[in-house]
């Protein structure tokens, strides 16, 4: 009998969760000023969570890639903006991610959608939006909550879109997010050129004229002697019952992100500097993770 009265109270407390009309905003806004003054953050962390599903029925379900599986698998996604520092982190703001599958008007949608969508009560404004979209979207609203982001940092998920890094800037903050092997850039000294003027027609406009270079291939032109040591926390090992420092080699250089959004952004004009940051372990031919930074010059 026990059991069953158990049974019934967790259903019902799962209903009236899932079915409240509280709105969720007020208790994550004084969650994330409680916890903004309790741990001090030292940056906001945008990250991915899957939970893996064995059905189609849960809401936003569908196969795609999950850091929890390591894999493509059905699963939801979560996307989270958390509160960070050495040793501390809280999640204080999250979406669910909408696949592409679940959204009507796009091509990859299936088709009982509709179906789907209306026994998972999704709303009919609520659609796609990418990841780093919804990122944008959290950041926005926790700033809204008189909070500031001392550094937003993230993998490379966010890093790789133009349009992420540009709505970061645009927004004046700061950042370093990892990105692929593949994001093109130009060295620090590029420069914009033009044609000499002929005399007929509008004078040549100036741009770059060279082919921006994978981050990779920029890192290799100057080689591991351009790499440093540097040591940024303790890690969890201990040696002679003390905590052994975490420490890896690291490139440093100035660069021009470049890409189709950044240059369209900056037309008729230099595009902004910003850091590369590479991993470059001792014991590996070629370095292994790649972050873009716009902190100042400064900084490293």
């Amino acid at each position: 009998m026990a059991g069953r009265l158990q049974g019934v109270h967790d259903q019902a407390l799962n209903h009236f969760v899932t079915n409240s009309p509280w709105a969720v905003e007020p208790v994550r806004r004084r969650l994330a000023q409680r916890m903004d003054a309790a741990i001090g953050s030292a940056a906001w962390a945008l990250d991915d969570t899957g939970w893996l599903k064995c059905g189609s029925a849960s809401p936003e379900v569908a196969r795609q890639y999950t850091g929890t599986a390591g894999k493509v698998t059905n699963c939801q996604i979560g996307v989270s903006l958390n509160l960070v520092t050495d040793v501390a982190s809280c999640p204080v703001d999250w979406r669910l991610f909408l696949p592409g599958s679940w959204n009507p008007a796009l091509p990859e949608a299936t088709d009982d959608v509709e179906r789907r969508r209306a026994r998972a009560q999704i709303p009919d404004e609520v659609g796609h939006r990418e990841k780093w979209r919804l990122g944008l979207d959290m950041i926005d609203e926790v700033t809204g909550w008189s909070l500031t982001a001392p550094l937003i940092v993230a993998d490379a998920g966010y890093g790789d879109s133009g349009e992420f890094r540009l709505g970061l800037t645009e927004r004046g903050l700061s950042y370093v997010v990892q990105v692929a092997t593949t994001i093109s850039v130009y060295p620090q000294t590029a420069v914009r050129t033009a044609p000499p003027y002929r005399g007929v027609g509008q004078r040549p406009k100036q741009r770059y004229r060279e082919l921006a270079a994978p981050v990779r291939d920029l890192i290799a032109s100057v080689g591991t002697d351009a790499a440093r040591t540097i040591a940024w926390r303790d890690g969890s090992r201990t040696r002679v019952g003390k905590p052994v420092k975490m420490r890896s080699r690291f490139v440093f250089l100035r660069v021009r992100p470049a890409g189709r959004i950044l240059r369209a952004a900056h037309r008729d004009r230099d595009l902004p500097e910003a850091w590369l940051i590479a991993e470059w372990p001792a014991d590996r031919p070629e370095p292994t993770k790649y972050w873009l930074s716009n902190l100042p010059a400064t900084t490293a």
